[in-house]
């Protein structure tokens, strides 16, 4: 009985320390890397404080109307003369914040779902994973216009909607994690202490299956943000004149020929920030391998 106990315990302290040294190896080191997370860090900054970038009201027209990008307007201005730059970065609350909030909303019940037919098998089991089954086979794009038509337009009901698209891609990868730890040698010492199955997911199958969920979670932050800029720029979003990264491009479609600035350069540091958020994503993959 000592010798199940001993082989019981451990299983949180190895995930937790498992967890933090993957993590440290895939943020750690590269050029590469260091540029990827200070993008990062920037737009994360600018969402949650865009008065340290710019003085200006990114609602207000107060420029020459479609003025190129100057000294004075970095990205330019746009149709009625707000500085495009001003927007962008105040858009960066809107995408970014959406975005973790979508993420956040597949990630906990993807997860909770896929513990709860991982560990419960049989009928709960099949019941969970054929309702899985249902929402991968819906086009994402169609299934998030389907909830946005049921919750009304807004960037959180987007961002919610977005969220609901990506449950069915963590339910599957949290099963399939939670069935393979269950295997173990130590959660079948657990057993045989006298923990019951909820203190046993609890307390070791879930902490030795989250390594995996959490580096899809940071591939979904990209992901997600892309599907957001769609719906705004589909409609489906923020309404003007609120500035959404995806409503900008929106904005700027009748100028295209003669104003490429303003479909160019918010174009760019959304490519910039997916490019980044995908490149760290891939290094915290690699460290937790």
């Amino acid at each position: 009985m000592t010798a199940l106990l001993h082989a019981a315990r451990p299983g949180r302290g190895r995930a937790t320390s498992r967890g933090a040294r993957g993590l440290a190896r895939g943020i750690g080191g590269g050029a590469g890397t260091a540029v990827a997370a200070a993008v990062l860090i920037v737009a994360l900054a600018a969402a949650l404080a865009p008065g340290l970038f710019t003085s200006q009201d990114p609602t207000v027209g107060s420029h020459e109307p479609l003025a190129a990008p100057s000294l004075e307007n970095w990205f330019g201005t746009d149709a009625v003369g707000r500085d495009l730059y001003t927007r962008v970065v105040y858009g960066a609350r809107e995408s970014l914040l959406g975005a973790v909030t979508a993420v956040a909303v597949g990630l906990v019940a993807g997860t909770l779902l896929g513990a709860v037919a991982g560990s419960a098998r049989g009928w709960v089991d099949a019941v969970i994973m054929r309702a899985v089954d249902v929402l991968l086979a819906v086009p994402s794009l169609l299934l998030s216009l389907s909830v946005i038509i049921l919750l009304g337009f807004g960037t959180w009901n987007a961002a919610l909607a977005v969220g609901v698209t990506s449950v069915a891609t963590f339910a599957r990868l949290a099963r399939s994690q939670v069935l393979g730890v269950a295997a173990s040698d130590f959660v079948e010492a657990a057993y045989g202490s006298g923990a019951s199955r909820g203190q046993v997911l609890v307390r070791h199958i879930l902490p030795n299956s989250l390594a995996p969920v959490i580096g899809l979670a940071a591939v979904q932050f990209g992901s997600a943000l892309l599907q957001l800029a769609t719906l705004g720029f589909l409609g489906y979003g923020a309404p003007p004149p609120t500035p959404e990264w995806g409503l900008l491009i929106a904005e700027a479609r009748d100028h295209i020929a003669t104003a490429w600035w303003l479909t160019i350069l918010p174009g760019l540091v959304i490519v910039a920030v997916v490019v980044a958020a995908n490149h760290l994503s891939q290094r915290i993959q690699e460290g937790y391998r």
